[in-house]
């Protein structure tokens, strides 16, 4: 069967992104980040958000890492508790070396935290 007719039974990662999100659940995901994902939806931008609440000590997903390494950007929120989250960490670093091997374009927002208070990996790259 051709590419044309194999859309519908493509699985979701199969698919690329145009931008993945990384955030810190607890402190932005009712907030800034629900907001910053439905603008993108409606804007027509294809938006990887992980809706899952994940236990502390839980292993980032293959499904997770494929959709970081499937996305063009990866846009992330960098919150009050975003670097004590050993989650977050490790999806920044998977992000990271997206964008050392692929040149995958990362763009950080700082909400409500001023880049001051970040720790110097957070800002350099």
């Amino acid at each position: 069967m051709d590419a044309g007719g194999a859309s519908s039974s493509a699985s979701s990662t199969s698919e690329k992104y145009d931008v993945f999100l990384s955030f810190r659940g607890e402190n932005t995901r009712n907030t800034f980040t629900s907001h910053l994902y439905a603008v993108l939806e409606r804007k027509k931008i294809k938006t990887y958000i992980d809706e899952k609440s994940l236990e502390r000590g839980d292993r980032i997903s293959p499904a997770l890492l494929e959709a970081i390494r499937i996305s063009k950007i990866s846009v992330i929120v960098f919150s009050k508790d975003y670097a004590s989250s050993s989650w977050c960490l490790s999806e920044l670093v998977h992000i990271l070396e997206s964008h050392r091997e692929n040149k995958h374009m990362v763009i950080p927002i700082f909400y409500y935290v001023e880049n001051k208070h970040m720790p110097s990996w957070c800002l350099h790259g």
